[in-house]
């Protein structure tokens, strides 16, 4: 695998002399001052290219920008309304402009309203540590007694909302505010941070749409867009839901393996395929990420190495981040899949053979803590984990060395 890290631009807390310090070999990172359906420049583009290509002296970085994330789609898109075929025609551009800085792989996602959802972006773990964290119990308090939002009592079981309205009626005021800005982040290093009543009045405009009706709009949205991306040489992949259940009354259309299945069926074509997050799915107990990669692995295009841990049985269920090797996905088991895949795309003369990863969500760590940086994207807490990730990696590639070694000696 080619080892990444994102980066959010000059304004990151983590600089690409940091990232040159921790060994990455490349950079994901995106046009977040860009608002959605806004062509990516050529200047812009070539811009973002510059600032990763030197480190704080002016010195060579070695580094390049080898995958997007992400290329936005909008609302209007995803509920094809207002504008949504101008801003198809704008993301068709942007792909283009993209392939020309050489830029060959972007990952997108299709959640409507919100991108991750948690209620601690600090919880504190027995070491000191603190981590990303989603609350189920939390979550309905701010949906019910927060948000406020019409029908919310009826999606959660009877004893969950009892459970919701004691904790919400024990929490300071403190603790709401901070609930409250939380759940409504928003795009993580974008500049939509919503308030309730934007989070209020774009909830109202997905009233009409259900799965079926917003899966239809990504098989349409895809069948416009990758023909282009094969075209110039891009290939896309859509992120999963985070987390991978129904929240606030909104459809989840990308939450399992049967739902990568079927748009990948809907536009068969190499070029549509998966950001294999092993965060996201492995929230959701139905998902085998190592069977998901034995199976898919020809359309896996970009990969994000995290674990997750679920706190509860079924879904939706409380959960949190939990270090790169431990929770509930079995990381080296991933990790070997991985590697079998990239040998057989090797031995296919595929030019796609070195899957780009990233080390996603560390923990805040050391000098990460009271940083108060990019949540979920600590320079040491990502560190570790890379370290953690590099090393099965290596142990797992002298294994398969050594059985091929053994296979020919017989």
């Amino acid at each position: 695998m080619k080892q990444t890290w994102r980066w959010f631009g000059p304004s990151d807390q983590v600089s690409i002399d940091d990232i040159c310090q921790a060994g990455a070999h490349g950079v994901v990172s995106a046009l977040h001052h860009v608002p959605s359906g806004d062509v990516w420049t050529p200047e812009e583009i070539a811009k973002r290219h510059g600032e990763i290509a030197v480190m704080k002296d002016g010195a060579p970085s070695g580094l390049t920008w080898d995958v997007v994330e992400s290329l936005p789609v909008s609302e209007s898109i995803k509920r094809q309304v207002g504008p949504w075929k101008d801003h198809i025609e704008a993301y068709k551009q942007s792909l283009r402009n993209l392939a020309d800085s050489g830029i060959s792989i972007v990952c997108y996602n299709f959640m409507p309203v919100l991108d991750w959802t948690r209620t601690h972006l600090n919880w504190r773990l027995s070491n000191g540590a603190t981590c990303m964290r989603f609350d189920l119990t939390d979550f309905v308090a701010f949906d019910l007694f927060i948000l406020k939002r019409d029908g919310a009592a009826g999606d959660y079981p009877a004893e969950i909302v009892a459970d919701a309205k004691q904790r919400f009626d024990a929490m300071s005021k403190d603790r709401l505010a901070e609930l409250e800005r939380t759940v409504a982040f928003g795009l993580p290093g974008s500049v939509e941070n919503l308030s309730l009543d934007d989070l209020r009045g774009l909830l109202a405009t997905y009233a009409d749409i259900d799965a079926d009706t917003l899966r239809a709009n990504l098989v349409a949205f895809l069948e416009e867009v990758v023909p282009v991306a094969r075209e110039v040489g891009i290939r896309m992949c859509c992120h999963p839901d985070d987390p991978p259940f129904a929240l606030l009354g909104l459809p989840r259309i990308m939450s399992t393996e049967a739902d990568y299945a079927f748009i990948m069926q809907a536009v068969d074509i190499p070029e549509n395929g998966i950001t294999l997050c092993s965060g996201s799915l492995g929230v959701h107990p139905e998902n085998d990420l190592p069977g998901m990669m034995k199976r898919h692995g020809d359309r896996v295009h970009f990969i994000h190495l995290r674990n997750t841990k679920r706190e509860s049985e079924g879904l939706p269920c409380s959960f949190h981040e939990a270090e790169h090797l431990d929770g509930d996905t079995d990381m080296v088991a991933l990790i070997e899949q991985i590697l079998l895949e990239e040998a057989r795309r090797k031995a296919a003369g595929r030019s796609d053979w070195n899957i780009p990863m990233r080390p996603d969500h560390g923990h805040d760590i050391l000098d990460d803590l009271g940083k108060k940086g990019q949540p979920g994207y600590p320079a040491i807490g990502r560190l570790k984990g890379l370290a953690e990730l590099r090393g099965a990696m290596q142990a797992l590639s002298h294994g398969l060395h050594r059985s091929k070694s053994t296979e020919a000696a017989e």
